[in-house]
């Protein structure tokens, strides 16, 4: 069960209003990496945890922080809205700089939202729960959950760079750091967790069933052999199990792939089927 505490987790107050800021903080607030997609990830990888415990507690404390980040950008957003112009859009054009304004914010936070935030990305695009990952695999889903906060925080760092209200950087700056700590967080329970099950996901797949005379094996496939210097081309490999070894010219293991034609009731371009023309 959830409740609201009415206080913002930190203040979302621009120095003043700007609508084509507002347009591109929606990235980070709807986009693939922002604040609502890993409020989603982190409470639906900690609602399908089947285990009691300090890594279940951990994804619904982060998931729930995540959605104060949300609340606190569509406080900034629709704050950045404020005086936005709607009315004579032809007599405002005439102000060269209420002419980049309206040819620069997105129409419908005056059209639909009534100048409020959505769940959208900075170009309009809606949020999609075709952004989360919930595997069921805590190893799986962390490394998954380390790459969205490493995207996060590029996203906000840009953004940061990209204005000068004072209150807008300081509020990126607080959700900036936040990705650090979540980065730090990620980091360490993913240590923890592969020194109980390993590095390689799932750490459970019968070794009998896995063809391992090609598990180490680093094919070069690309001109060049540059690949060759790193980590991954030589030496013990890194879940201890072998060693990689690096193939300048990889062989195919298959054939030549030839299959059978397709029924006629496919009518697929068949050239053993005479046609019917007439």
């Amino acid at each position: 069960m959830f409740y609201h505490v009415k206080d913002l987790q930190y203040e979302a107050k621009p120095d003043r209003p700007d609508a084509l800021f507002a347009k591109q903080l929606q990235e980070i607030l709807g986009g693939q990496y922002g604040e609502i997609s890993v409020a989603m990830q982190y409470l639906f990888q900690g609602f399908n945890v089947r285990m009691d415990g300090k890594y279940k507690d951990l994804l619904m404390d982060v998931g729930t922080e995540e959605l104060a980040h949300v609340e606190m950008l569509a406080t900034m957003i629709a704050r950045l809205l404020d005086d936005a112009p709607i009315g004579d859009l032809e007599e405002a054009s005439q102000d060269p700089a209420m002419a980049a304004i309206l040819g620069g914010m997105n129409p419908q936070h005056a059209i639909v939202s009534g100048f409020g935030a959505m769940p959208v990305d900075s170009v309009g695009n809606r949020w999609s729960a075709d952004y989360i990952g919930a595997s069921g695999n805590l190893i799986a889903d962390f490394r998954a959950n380390v790459m969205a906060e490493s995207q996060g925080r590029l996203q906000a760092s840009r953004l940061y760079a990209a204005s000068s209200d004072r209150g807008v950087r300081d509020m990126l700056s607080f959700l900036i750091a936040r990705d650090r700590m979540h980065q730090n967080m990620w980091l360490a329970a993913l240590q923890e967790l592969e020194e109980k099950e390993g590095v390689i996901v799932p750490s459970t797949f019968p070794s009998e069933d896995e063809n391992k005379s090609v598990a180490y094996d680093f094919y070069n496939l690309s001109l060049g052999d540059e690949s060759s210097a790193g980590r991954w081309a030589h030496g013990p490999s890194i879940d201890g199990c072998s060693t990689f070894k690096y193939i300048q010219n990889p062989k195919p293991l298959g054939g030549v792939p030839h299959l059978q034609a397709a029924p006629p009731y496919s009518f697929n371009t068949n050239p053993h089927i005479p046609p019917q023309l007439c």
